[in-house]
C-alpha cells in the first residue's frame, strides 16, 4: 500500500482490505473511511461486506471503502408499523393488482435508485461502475431487489446485499406514494419469516429512524456481522403469508 493525497491506504486489486477498525476516527473530515481503490469485483465486494464495509463514492472519485461509527441498523423486531402504513399495507394486500416481487427487475430497480434526486445530494453515488458491480453481485446471488408492483408496473423498490444471514440495505426509490415503504416492509416481513434479526442501513437518516432504525456502535455491529452464518438455506422469494409476521406488530401513531 501507499499513501495518496487523501492520506489513506490505497489498494491494488490483489491486496486485501484493511480491518474496518482502522477507519478514520470520529471527528475527522473523513470519519469512517477505511481505504481507496482495489476495484469492485464480486470477490472484493463480498470481502468488504463480510467485514462490515461498503463502497461509497461519487463520479470522478476513486473507489472509497467505508465503515462508519456508529452504524445505522434496523432490528427487524423494532420496525415501526405506523397506523397510516398499516392501512396502506392492508389496502395493498387487498388489491389483486398489487404484488411484491423479488429479483424480477434488479437492473431496473438499481437504475431507478440512481436516478432519484435526494435532498442535500447534488448527484448520485450509484454511478455506472456501481451499477455494473451490483448487477454482477446479483448474477452471483449476493444482491437482491424487493419490488412493489401495481397493475403490472414497477412503482417502487429497494436493493440489498445478502451474504448468509447478514442483510445490507443499499437504496430505495418510489414512483408512487409509500411504494418504497411497502418494499421495506416486505423486506422486514421476509426477514422475520426467516429469523433474520437485523438489516444494515449504513447511515442515519430521519426517514429510516422514523421506521425504527437506530444507531449501533461499530464494535457491536462488526460483532454481529462476524457472527452471522455465512450461508443460508432459504430462497429469495416473497410469499403473501409473510405479511402476517409484520401485521402482528403493534401499530403506533
Amino acid at each position: 500500500m501507499k499513501n495518496r493525497q487523501m492520506n489513506i491506504p490505497w489498494l491494488e486489486n490483489d491486496q486485501p482490505l484493511p480491518a474496518p477498525e482502522s477507519a478514520q476516527k470520529v471527528g475527522s473530515a473523513l470519519a469512517g473511511l477505511v481505504a481507496a481503490g482495489g476495484g469492485l469485483s464480486v470477490s472484493r465486494l463480498c470481502e468488504a461486506y463480510q467485514q462490515g464495509m461498503f463502497p461509497w463514492f461519487s463520479a470522478g472519485q476513486p473507489i472509497l471503502w467505508w465503515s462508519p461509527d456508529p452504524r445505522m441498523v434496523l432490528q427487524t423486531d423494532d420496525f415501526k408499523l405506523h397506523r397510516s402504513l398499516r392501512k396502506t399495507l392492508q389496502k395493498f394486500m387487498a388489491n389483486p393488482a398489487c404484488e411484491i416481487r423479488i429479483d424480477s427487475a434488479f437492473g431496473t430497480v438499481i437504475r431507478h435508485c440512481a436516478q432519484i434526486s435526494r435532498q442535500g445530494q447534488p448527484g448520485t453515488w450509484i454511478v455506472d461502475e456501481m451499477v455494473s458491480a451490483y448487477e454482477a453481485m446479483h448474477a452471483c446471488g449476493f444482491a437482491h431487489s424487493v419490488e412493489t408492483w401495481d397493475q403490472g408496473q414497477l412503482v417502487g423498490g429497494l436493493y440489498c446485499v445478502a451474504i448468509g444471514d447478514a442483510v445490507f440495505g443499499e437504496s430505495m426509490f418510489a414512483l408512487q406514494t409509500d411504494a418504497s415503504k411497502i418494499a421495506l416492509a416486505a423486506l422486514v416481513a421476509f426477514a422475520r419469516a426467516h429469523q433474520l434479526d437485523w438489516i444494515d442501513c449504513q447511515q442515519n437518516t430521519r426517514h429510516l429512524a422514523s421506521l425504527g432504525a437506530r444507531e449501533m456502535p461499530r464494535i457491536e455491529f462488526l460483532r454481529r456481522v462476524r457472527e452471522a452464518p455465512k450461508t443460508s438455506s432459504y430462497p429469495w422469494e416473497f410469499k403473501p403469508s409473510y405479511w402476517h409476521t409484520l401485521l402482528a406488530t403493534k401499530e403506533i401513531l
